[in-house]
């Protein structure tokens, strides 16, 4: 942490101030009950035209008299470390940064106030801009001097960890505290997340909260851009509408500053932008963030295992207590979707930490039924997945199922029943997801081996259970999983589903008594984490080690698909057949109740491209 320009830090420099007195008078009289030198001494540093070389005189008289600086003077202080140091000459930058390291060490009360003072200029500053006798407040994201700022501002923090090693822990709270509201302009977002990440390499005790704050704020954008109303915006603006639905004529006036317009001009070039603002926002996010983790844990091209593993611990302990626990979030769970791409052990350790969290008796079921999604998800669309992985984790969860099964049988509650059963439903469609995305590859190569291997999984037992999961699945992952086991001869399951089609209502027993229950065509009201990525720029890096949907042909599913009803194929259904996400419209929220080669961000600037 070696700071340059350290003879600024121990050369003691005395000076006059330009009205003559010393700034040691100052206080004295200040102390003394006279405030009207003190109070000009403040005019003068607030002057809006202050000069390089006047800044330079003050900092260095300040410095001379920094144990005077007491908490009598908070206001003063406060003054001084807001001069416009940045955007100046190198010796401005060095004097104040040599005030600044004497005022820490002398005068820790105002450790506090020179962390908040760094941190609040990991944003783009706002300038004012007259338009007749109107003032409009902006920011201003045209600074060509944010990479040096950026630069200068952890440059600070170092300085002041140098001399106060307990800077971290009082960091935190500050970074939390300024944290733009989510409704600001991406770039000022951008901006401030990227500082935020490049402040886990300087201080990497850090690195937990860091995430925890970054993804907290993330997930708050991603449950805020439903999958269908992102589709719907893209839509639209494809037909020449904003992602309001608004026609581009009707959108001259936009009186929120800090919403981002998807035509405004800081947008990137090209097809890359988002019609859904809060999207585009979050697709940005998602850009630095991917960018972040692979800068971590690549080093010249070349992974490094120690780095990455600790990542990886960091990640899955947000996981587990922000990503799990919220419900139908679309795309920030693909940050450790991404990083389990990197090496196959990650994918194996990710899945066996689902696996615990499914089969645990000692989790809410909610949780467990979201680990089941998350593993049936993760094992159909991960590309990086071979199929000996696939069989592996199918060789833990169908015996699971089945001992379930035979738990049950002799017992007073072997009726279909979600709330008694949830994680087992839930695990059921996680099977039968896998087998539809991944029945091709389990046969072939040898037919024979593969068919023999279906058949030791005994669906029929699972099917035709008392249970009867096929009556809980989403109707879309049932429909499927009939064709394809009927294909292969290993299950018939349309007697099943006609008969409970049969039904006049679909119902489910209530085990809280009285009558039955008319339940929805997705009882279990799951989602598949990892269904199709809908953001533009971050998804470039999703896209090579993303399994898509393979459209299944009549001849393929021997023409059992005329089972399939219209009316069951509704907006729940996968992409498998619709190319939609199983979401409903449910309200979103918590279940409880390397940088690459580029980044993107208009204008373009260098510190983007540099790592972290």
């Amino acid at each position: 942490m070696e700071v340059d320009g350290g003879e600024f830090i121990s050369s003691p420099i005395f000076k006059t101030v330009r009205f003559g007195g010393t700034v040691t008078n100052i206080l004295d009289k200040f102390l003394q009950g006279d405030t009207n030198d003190y109070e000009l001494l403040k005019h003068q540093l607030l002057d809006p035209d202050i000069k390089d070389a006047q800044i330079i005189s003050w900092l260095q008289e300040f410095r001379s008299c920094v144990t005077h600086l007491t908490k009598d003077f908070e206001q003063l202080v406060s003054v001084i470390l807001r001069l416009p140091w940045l955007g100046r000459s190198q010796d401005v930058v060095e004097e104040y940064l040599a005030f600044l390291s004497n005022l820490v060490s002398a005068q820790t009360v105002y450790l506090r106030s020179c962390l908040s003072v760094t941190v609040s200029h990991f944003i783009p500053g706002r300038i004012v801009i007259k338009e007749g006798d109107v003032d409009i407040s902006d920011s201003d994201d045209d600074d060509e001097n944010l990479p040096r700022s950026f630069d200068l501002c952890h440059r600070a923090l170092q300085i002041i960890a140098r001399y106060v090693p307990s800077t971290a822990r009082f960091l935190m709270p500050i970074l939390r505290e300024k944290f733009p509201f989510i409704n600001k302009s991406a770039r000022t977002l951008e901006c401030y997340v990227h500082n935020l990440l490049r402040i886990t390499v300087t201080f990497p005790v850090l690195r937990h909260e860091v995430l925890e704050l970054v993804i907290g704020k993330m997930l708050r954008l991603d449950v805020s851009a439903p999958r269908r109303d992102i589709e719907d915006a893209e839509e639209n603006a494809a037909q020449g509408y904003d992602g309001n639905g608004a026609s581009q004529e009707e959108c001259l006036f936009d009186m929120d500053e800090d919403e981002e317009n998807v035509f405004n001009s800081s947008s990137p070039p090209g097809g890359d932008v988002m019609a859904h603002a809060v999207a585009d926002r979050l697709d940005i996010l998602m850009t630095v963030l991917l960018a972040y983790i692979k800068n971590i844990c690549y080093v010249n091209g070349t992974l490094e295992l120690t780095r990455t593993k600790e990542l990886y611990r960091d990640l899955i302990a947000v996981f587990d207590k922000l990503i799990l626990p919220t419900h139908a979030s679309c795309h920030v769970q693909y940050a450790i979707f991404y990083l389990c791409s990197f090496r196959l052990g990650l994918a194996e350790a990710f899945l066996e930490h689902l696996w615990k969290k499914m089969q645990s008796p000692s989790n809410p079921a909610v949780i467990r039924q979201t680990a089941a999604g998350y593993i049936g998800s993760f094992l159909a669309r991960a590309k990086f997945l071979p199929i000996q992985t696939v069989k592996a984790c199918l060789d833990l969860l169908v015996p699971w199922l089945h001992q379930y099964i035979h738990s049950q049988d002799a017992g007073s509650k072997a009726f279909c029943d979600v709330s008694l059963h949830g994680p087992f439903y839930a695990t059921c469609q996680a099977v039968f997801y896998t087998l539809v995305f991944r029945h091709r590859q389990m046969v072939e190569g040898n037919l024979r081996k593969g068919l023999a291997y279906l058949q030791m999984l005994n669906f029929e037992r699972i099917v035709m259970c008392q249970l009867n999961p096929l009556k809980v699945c989403l109707p879309a992952v049932t429909n499927m999983f009939a064709a394809i086991t009927r294909k292969y001869q290993l299950v018939f399951c349309y007697t099943i589903i006609e008969r409970n089609n049969r039904q006049l209502l679909p119902v489910v027993r209530s085990s809280l008594g009285g009558d039955s229950l008319t339940t929805n065509a997705n009882p279990l009201d799951s989602f598949f984490p990892f269904d199709p990525y809908l953001l533009k720029r971050s998804g470039k890096m999703i896209q090579p080690i993303y399994q898509v949907w393979e459209e299944v042909s009549v001849c393929d599913v021997g023409g059992a698909r005329q089972t399939v009803k219209k009316d069951s194929v509704t907006e729940e259904d996968d992409d498998f057949l619709r190319g939609e996400s199983l979401q409903s419209e449910a309200v979103v929220g918590f279940i409880s109740g390397s940088f690459e080669s580029h980044s993107v961000g208009s204008p373009p600037v260098a510190f983007l491209q540099r790592p972290f």
